[in-house]
């Protein structure tokens, strides 16, 4: 996929600025199941996503401008009522914009891996960002991770597990594709190339 244009309206930025939870009945038109992922990326997982899921009020975090952007206005051509994307880095606005056990689930797909280890602390899966994301969601809720680097998939498996999450699975283990998921732009190319993806679908006790 080519990388698209800058547009030029931001996207998301009434959000950022926020110091309370805002109204989501309000700001979607309509109640149902809170939904955040932390780095849309392309934003293939998002809309097909929310595509599937007209129920769900779907929040996506990129950071990168032309990304967000270009999600957002892909939504809204096609309709989509149930996505917002917001273009900032999801670390700094995601404790103050959600109350605690409000998501229904959380998606993180391919986060940069941060192959040097002077940046390794730029990963966004750390120890009290892993425990701030439990309170954040609901009894019950998801978790639902995916990457194509096995080190750091185990890494971010033991925080997220030492967190408070549980691995249905197996402390640890990683879980097979499902085909009932939905796949990022980059996870299509991985199945169609035969490429090994991790996968992790873990939960907060009820």
């Amino acid at each position: 996929m080519s990388r698209p244009r800058l547009l030029p309206e931001p996207v998301g930025l009434k959000f950022v600025t926020l110091e309370t939870p805002p109204d989501w009945d309000a700001e979607f038109g309509f109640s149902g199941p809170l939904e955040l992922e932390i780095g849309s990326g392309a934003g293939g997982h998002a809309l097909e996503y929310c595509r599937r899921h007209p129920e769900v009020r779907f929040v996506a975090f990129e950071w990168r401008k032309k990304y967000a952007r270009d999600t957002q206005d892909r939504a809204d051509k096609a309709g989509l009522r149930n996505l917002r994307v917001i273009e900032s880095d999801a670390r700094f606005i995601v404790p103050r914009i959600f109350a605690p056990d409000s998501l229904a689930a959380i998606h993180l797909q391919f986060p940069d891996p941060w192959w040097k280890r002077s940046h390794a602390k730029r990963a966004v899966i750390q120890p009290a960002f892993a425990e701030l994301l439990y309170g954040k969601l609901a009894p019950g809720g998801l978790f639902d991770m995916r990457t194509d680097v096995q080190d750091r998939g185990v890494t971010m498996l033991a925080i997220l597990e030492s967190a408070g999450f549980k691995n249905p699975l197996g402390s640890g283990v990683f879980h097979p594709y499902d085909p009932e998921e939905v796949p990022s732009t980059r996870e299509r190319r991985y199945l169609a190339s035969g490429e090994p993806v991790y996968r992790a679908r873990l939960l907060k006790p009820a």
